[in-house]
């Protein structure tokens, strides 16, 4: 008895620590979506400190009194936002980016990854290794050899400084290929016998088994290209960028403004989430289980 009742409250102060670092980790979106709907003069009151280093209030609990409730809720900033040109054309940048990136990333990988999972051979292990060697590396040691290349093909200074580097990418073809390689080999002699080729596994075989996975290097690759700063502040003339850098230098001169494009620029990756995180749940499970 006493045991299951010392269990009982260690699940319990587990779930409260859960909670509690649960309540810590969206405390910041939760604010920024709170701060969307105040006017400029109530933020300004709020983050005194953060944007008048100068104040003459002794200490910082004084100068900021966060707030999750607004005194005189508005929408008038996101009629600005949406109807902002700057805004908008930012946002489409994004768009025009983000998306073939995403479709032609995923298309590559899913044929790289079958190839490496299906066939065998001593070139296609050695390939692999320097796939692997080259997904450990971070992005910002590819920028001068993207920049030079794309410089001596012509692209330099078009969306293609971008797009193209952005479709070929590690990280995707291996986890699938982790995923492909624990396929049961029967599902593929099944396949045979049936009078299936090569694309036809691939299609109607391979593709449902790994649709988890998919999605969720979907949604990785999506947010992760949606996030991007160092590519397009480098490569892209400034009405070429995306709105991850709009948010960047929107400066204190509108606040609410600031906020609200913050919130309208989430929407995409949280309305993505919320459609595949079951896939993206079970696709990472499924990916750190041993072969």
């Amino acid at each position: 008895m006493k045991r299951k009742h010392t269990r009982n409250i260690k699940r319990a102060v587990l779930f409260a620590c859960l909670v509690f670092m649960s309540i810590l980790f969206l405390m910041p979106m939760i604010l920024t979506v709170s701060s969307s709907f105040m006017t400029d003069r109530e933020i300004t009151y709020h983050y005194d400190a953060m944007l008048n280093p100068g104040s003459d209030k002794e200490n910082v609990s004084d100068a900021i009194s966060l707030t999750l409730i607004p005194q005189s809720a508005t929408m008038h900033q996101y009629r600005e936002t949406i109807t902002d040109s700057t805004f908008l054309k930012r946002f489409w940048n994004s768009v025009i980016l983000v998306v073939p990136i995403t479709i032609i990333q995923i298309i590559i990988s899913l044929f790289a990854a079958y190839g490496f999972a299906r066939f065998k051979g001593k070139i296609k292990r050695i390939v692999f290794f320097f796939f692997v060697i080259l997904m450990l590396m971070p992005n910002q040691v590819m920028l001068v050899p993207n920049y030079l290349i794309g410089q001596s093909i012509g692209i330099d200074g078009s969306r293609w400084m971008v797009i193209l580097p952005g479709i070929f990418s590690v990280f995707p073809i291996y986890l699938l290929t982790r995923t492909m390689k624990r396929i049961p080999h029967s599902y593929f002699e099944a396949a045979k016998l049936d009078g299936a080729g090569e694309f036809q596994v691939f299609r109607y075989v391979v593709i449902p088994l790994c649709k988890s996975m998919i999605v969720s290097v979907l949604l990785l690759v999506f947010i992760d290209y949606w996030n991007m700063v160092e590519q397009p502040l480098l490569f892209l003339e400034p009405e070429q960028q995306p709105l991850s850098l709009f948010l960047s230098r929107t400066g204190n001169q509108h606040l609410g403004q600031t906020f609200a494009a913050a919130v309208l620029y989430m929407i995409p990756s949280v309305l993505l989430f919320l459609f595949g995180r079951k896939d993206l749940s079970k696709g990472i499970s499924y990916a750190g289980t041993k072969e």
